[in-house]
């Protein structure tokens, strides 16, 4: 322990200090001395009167509390690539053109033998496109207009539909008589499945077939006139978040659900306060509100099913990060938005 700085003036009188502090100090050493030589301590100011008196009440030694619950995000990932933009459209159409120009022109009776149907389906397709690529539209790279590979304003080249219609029509073949006098029939050619599906069109939001090329995430609704959020409990006892959101999913969906939960540490959190409204639990704590801890999940088969749900839930959405925007009340949307995926 550091001696006074009275001690420390006595022993060291050579010591320098300012006025200032020597005053103080003398000033102090005199009020100790008259006191003890009186025999009585200095008295105790009493406070003033407007001054707040310190609160024996039982509410000043409550403890504030909050419900800690863990909540779970489960969503199912995007299935398909994102629409590309116009400027992208435009950008892989001219640098597909531009591989026509610089690559090497196309050997034909290197895969085509003269005078076979396939020979005479190749004139047939060359002479309306003038370029071997099927999906850049009318275009020929070795003509005196081959630098013009630009896409225009307002052309459908570019657009991903008319590309797959292109690649159709190329895969078709007509009725031809080959070398031996056989008619060659006409092949039938697979689509490709739609990007927008039936949910899609009539809007159901229950649906997991729906908003391909975006994250969905469950959102449920608490009791009939309950608000909608994620699906979340209490902790029992001493379980783990990562137990806790596994059990959560089980009593929230059902068990016709294949899902993961990602990994032991929640992605974020949210303290929802209840404000004004105090709730005193065993006389010992009041409770403040509630911090939710968000952990991922992924659903990789199966739908939900809130038949036999024990969390008292009564409707489920399948919703992209800008339909919950619309669905939650704002002060809820603030404190999850930065946790949830764009895409």
């Amino acid at each position: 322990m550091p001696p006074r700085p009275e001690l420390l003036l006595r022993l060291r009188p050579s010591i320098h200090i300012c006025k200032t502090c020597r005053l103080s100090l003398q000033q102090q050493r005199l009020a100790s001395a008259a006191a003890v030589s009186s025999g009585h301590p200095s008295p105790v100011e009493p406070p003033p009167s407007g001054a707040a008196l310190p609160s024996n009440t039982p509410s000043a030694s409550l403890r504030t509390a909050y419900k800690v619950k863990a909540s779970v995000l489960l969503s199912r990932p995007p299935l398909i690539t994102r629409d590309l933009t116009p400027f992208e459209k435009s950008y892989f159409l001219y640098q597909r053109r531009l591989n026509e120009r610089l690559a090497m022109p196309f050997s034909r009776y290197f895969y085509y033998q003269k005078g076979t149907p396939g020979d005479v389906e190749w004139k047939r397709k060359i002479k309306e496109r003038l370029t071997p690529a099927r999906d850049i539209g009318v275009y020929n790279a070795y003509a005196k207009e081959g630098w013009n590979d630009e896409v225009l304003v307002g052309a459908k080249e570019s657009e991903p539909d008319a590309q797959v219609d292109a690649l159709l029509k190329d895969a078709e073949v007509e009725g031809l008589t080959g070398e031996e006098g056989q008619e060659v029939k006409k092949q039938e050619v697979e689509k490709p499945m739609p990007r927008i599906t039936e949910a899609d069109r009539i809007g159901d939001t229950k649906s997991l077939d729906r908003n391909l090329q975006r994250t969905l995430y469950l959102v449920v609704k608490e009791g009939k006139e309950g608000k909608w959020w994620f699906p979340n409990d209490v902790l029992v006892g001493k379980e783990s978040l990562h137990t806790a959101a596994e059990r959560i999913i089980v009593q929230a969906g059902g068990l016709n659900m294949n899902t993961w939960v990602i990994g032991n540490i929640p992605l974020g959190h949210y303290i929802y306060n209840f404000g004004t409204a105090m709730e005193v639990q065993d006389q010992s704590e009041e409770l403040r509100g509630e911090k939710f801890f968000f952990m991922k999940g992924r659903i990789m088969a199966g739908q939900a099913n809130l038949a036999d749900n024990k969390l008292g839930l009564t409707d489920f959405q399948w919703l992209a990060k800008d339909e919950i925007q619309k669905t939650l009340t704002p002060r809820d949307w603030n404190g999850v938005k930065n946790i949830l995926s764009e895409r």
